[in-house]
């Protein structure tokens, strides 16, 4: 079994909002498109820093991550809008070092009620009219 790759669309989330603001046009956002390997050992998205430099996202705090090594770094974490297919979320990114792969971790897949088909190689998703979301709800007395 390979590995899942899936196209991903990525762009600024706080462009995102100054457009729907009224503020500016969609051609505003700043946008790229890439191909991201599924790891769902990962927990989150991890983006190359040249892939934020160039959408020009802002930094607002740090996370720790290990290496396959077992070195351990600080690295910086932002927001992102991902899309793959035609589902779309805003989603926390922690910024890899320079060169390193788009990693495309469980909670997005859980965010776009994603699954990972290893056999096949394929992302398909969990419920065919969209992204479905448990919520309990406490029964009144």
């Amino acid at each position: 079994m390979g590995e899942i790759r899936a196209s991903v669309s990525l762009e600024n989330s706080d462009d995102r909002a100054v457009v729907y603001r009224g503020h500016g046009v969609e051609a505003d956002i700043r946008r790229t498109t890439v191909e991201g390997i599924v790891d769902t050992g990962a927990v989150s998205l991890i983006i190359p820093e040249e892939i934020a430099r160039e959408l020009g996202l802002r930094p607002w705090g740090t996370r720790t991550v290990v290496y396959a090594d077992e070195r351990r770094e600080e690295r910086p974490v932002t927001g992102v809008r991902i899309e793959i297919g035609n589902l779309a979320t805003q989603t926390e990114a922690t910024v890899g070092p320079a060169g390193s792969q788009v990693l495309i971790g469980q909670v997005v897949l859980e965010m776009l009620d994603l699954v990972a088909d290893c056999r096949n190689q394929t992302l398909a998703p969990r419920h065919p009219e969209g992204p479905v979301l448990a919520v309990r709800q406490e029964s009144a007395p």
